[in-house]
């Protein structure tokens, strides 16, 4: 077909989030190494207009909401000039520890994944 397959916008939410975590000055395997994940538990992608292979694109990441226990990501995918509107979804998660259990993260995370863009 010449289209990007749908199952892939879901994989460049995820690269979208993992830079806006580095962005923020925290990388998501510092946070594991602390022993905190982020589980998704929900995911949504509205489909706007297909993206064929070799098209450039960007991935526009944003923080709609953070809890202790709880965050949820917005996502854009755009032309590089910004103007179309490829795709447009968002992710929810829930902090959990390395057993598994619902669990609260710890201020200093939740500060830096807050913080105002260029702080």
């Amino acid at each position: 077909m010449g289209v990007a397959h749908h199952k892939a916008y879901l994989d460049w939410f995820e690269l979208g989030r993992t830079e806006f975590c580095r962005h923020q000055g925290l990388t998501y395997k510092a946070i594991e190494e602390r022993g905190h994940y982020l589980v998704v538990v929900e995911a949504f992608c509205r489909y706007k207009r297909p993206l064929r292979y070799d098209d450039p694109f960007i991935v526009l990441t944003s923080l709609r909401e953070i809890t202790p226990k709880k965050a949820a990501f917005s996502y854009e995918l755009r032309i590089p000039d910004r103007a179309a509107l490829i795709a447009e979804g968002y992710t929810v998660h829930i902090a959990v520890n390395r057993s598994g259990a619902v669990a609260v993260l710890p201020d200093d995370i939740l500060k830096k994944i807050s913080a105002p863009l260029g702080a």
